[in-house]
């Protein structure tokens, strides 16, 4: 696995993530790492959308052959095929359906990481125009001295600025966060 200049990889353990990583395995020995990459951010999609596919996948109350039969449905309806479809399938006879947004985003952190990329979260009051957003993307890959997967998070009660999230660094420049230092600040001067 390659290792970005910051950090020694990404953190996959639990069932989780020994799952992802066998997944990642068998798809970069298939040459398949991207193909079972969009397929698992189809079925993603998927689960955002459904709350009944949520429902499916995190409630213990059915049975495997019910989750086994759904979850087949989905997978043909949505056309996952493949190793995805059958890694999805095999965590559903396995029970396992519960850990699998997990599964999908320790996947996504190892193919990251065997890329070079650091993803980073950014989250702003209200959705910034194109050119400001790579201009972030730009002084992340700065900093990181990588190449970014930016996650933009819109987040009203920011007021404004911006709350960057890479690795375990962090920092907040919010309005929220600045006003709330000046109340706390006008407080204690009493």
């Amino acid at each position: 696995m390659a290792q970005n200049g910051s950090e020694a990889g990404p953190l996959v353990a639990g069932v989780a993530g020994r799952y992802a990583s066998a997944l990642f395995e068998l798809a970069r020995d298939e040459r398949q790492v991207d193909a079972v990459a969009e397929a698992l951010n189809q079925f993603d999609a998927l689960l955002k959308e459904s709350a009944d596919l949520r429902r499916l996948v995190r409630s213990p109350a059915f049975t495997p052959a019910e989750q086994e039969a759904a979850i087949g449905a989905v997978l043909e309806r949505a056309g996952i095929g493949g190793l995805a479809g059958n890694f999805i399938r095999l965590a559903a006879s396995n029970r396992r359906l519960f850990a699998l947004p997990g599964m999908i985003a320790a996947f996504r952190s190892l193919v990251q990481d065997s890329r070079g990329i650091v993803r980073a979260e950014v989250r702003v009051a209200e959705r910034p125009s194109d050119a400001l957003i790579e201009e972030i993307k730009a002084s992340l890959r700065d900093v990181a001295k990588a190449d970014i997967d930016l996650d933009l998070v819109v987040d009203p009660s920011l007021i404004g600025g911006l709350v960057v999230r890479m690795g375990s660094r962090m920092i907040d420049a919010s309005l929220k966060t600045k006003l709330n230092g000046i109340r706390l600040a006008m407080q204690a001067a009493r």
